[in-house]
């Protein structure tokens, strides 16, 4: 009697155990089914410290991310450092804001299949009270004239930068220098260089997005805006597998054409600060 009691407990062991065990697989497969992989495909993107500082990429990324289960691991150092980054070999693509570099880096065979990606503009910021006076300035060179004569310091990122650039480009427009002993080079990216000429009560160049993004850490204004030479286009390049067999080009290239795809663009222009657009889409106008 005992053993055949035995028996029946289990047999019913046995039972529950076996209606158990496809349960347990049926519950572990959605995990398994939604994790990338133990080791998920990763994508090096070097770009500018604005698409940093201003929160875009970070508002970007997790939807290509998702979509395409490729990780971007983004480089935010400036125009000048990215495209050096690209030069040697180290990442796989490029998202900068200095026509005339990418043009040169595109021409020695680093880069390939350039793509405009979005615009904002350089403004001159600087204290609202504007001791300089360069609010009534007429263009960006007059009002960088008035400075170099008014002898008010001026920060300047003084990196290399896409931003950097276009400055020293404007003080050679203007036929002028900053004043001797009033230049206050950070060597660092906007959002800092902003936070230096607040604490320092000097002038700036910088893009309106991260001016924007820093309101409320810096107490500076847009002063000079609108000249046509203060357009700021950005544009992306991957690294030319050619060149570099390692570089991950396949993947490079599904950012590229997701960045400028009808979704990409129409998140770059809902990306906002303050109920304000701080980019504008190129590649799919109105995106």
């Amino acid at each position: 009697m005992h053993m055949a009691s035995g028996f029946v407990r289990l047999a019913v062991l046995a039972a529950f155990a076996a209606a158990a065990l496809p349960a347990c697989r049926r519950e572990a497969a959605p995990g398994a089914a939604s994790a990338p992989s133990a080791s998920p495909v990763r994508l090096k993107l070097a770009t500018t410290t604005s698409t940093e500082n201003t929160g875009l990429l970070a508002a970007l990324l997790p939807a290509f991310e998702s979509r395409t289960g490729i990780r971007v691991d983004v480089i935010a150092v400036g125009t000048g450092k990215a495209l050096k980054l690209g030069e040697s070999g180290d990442v796989d693509a490029v998202l900068v804001h200095d026509p005339e570099s990418e043009e040169a880096f595109e021409a020695a065979g680093y880069g390939v299949n350039r793509r405009s990606v979005m615009h904002n503009d350089f403004v001159l910021a600087g204290p609202p009270s504007d001791p300089a006076g360069v609010r009534e300035a007429k263009t960006a060179a007059d009002a960088f004239r008035t400075l170099a004569e008014k002898g008010v310091p001026f920060a300047s990122r003084g990196d290399g930068s896409g931003t950097h650039l276009k400055e020293k480009a404007l003080w050679k427009a203007a036929g002028a220098a900053p004043p001797a002993g009033r230049l206050l080079e950070t060597g660092q990216g906007m959002g800092e260089t902003l936070i230096v000429a607040s604490e320092k009560r000097a002038y700036c160049l910088t893009d309106r997005a991260t001016l924007l993004a820093f309101q409320g850490k810096a107490d500076l204004e847009a002063l000079v805006q609108g000249d046509p030479v203060l357009l700021n286009p950005y544009h992306v390049m991957a690294v030319n597998p050619a060149r570099y067999p390692g570089v991950r080009y396949e993947e490079a290239m599904r950012l590229i054409a997701w960045l400028t795809s009808p979704e990409g663009q129409a998140a770059i222009g809902a990306f906002r600060k303050d109920g304000r657009a701080l980019f504008v889409p190129d590649a799919v106008p109105g995106g």
